[in-house]
């Protein structure tokens, strides 16, 4: 098993979620978090930590594209592992839907 993040995250990019995770397997893209799905230890420790619930566990129903997801922008997008502030518009875009058609950037993060 392994947790990953989902459209909820884009648009919003909370990070309390790194601060938590043991094993740094956060990446940090333009507008959103990755976990490296073969990183995670699966403590999930992260999952309580998402303000907006988009951390889940892969074995939830249709998890398969995530993961994939998941582990083609770890592979490319920096590490983070320090807490930052989230997007300016992050509880605006809270809880919308079609968030990865409208807004998912690939450009990497800044990481740290």
């Amino acid at each position: 098993m392994t947790y990953v993040v989902t459209d909820n995250c884009i648009a919003c990019k909370y990070t309390d979620c790194v601060e938590v995770c043991p094993v740094d397997c956060f990446y940090e893209g333009e507008n959103m978090l990755v976990i490296h799905p073969d990183e995670c230890i699966d403590c999930g420790v992260c999952e309580p930590e998402c303000p907006a619930d988009a951390i889940r566990p892969d074995t939830e129903p249709d998890m398969d594209e995530w993961v994939e997801f998941n582990r083609k922008y770890s592979e490319i997008w920096p590490v983070i592992i320090t807490r930052k502030d989230p997007l300016p518009e992050a509880q605006e875009r809270d809880g919308e839907t079609g968030k990865r058609e409208k807004y998912f950037s690939e450009a990497p993060g800044e990481g740290g």
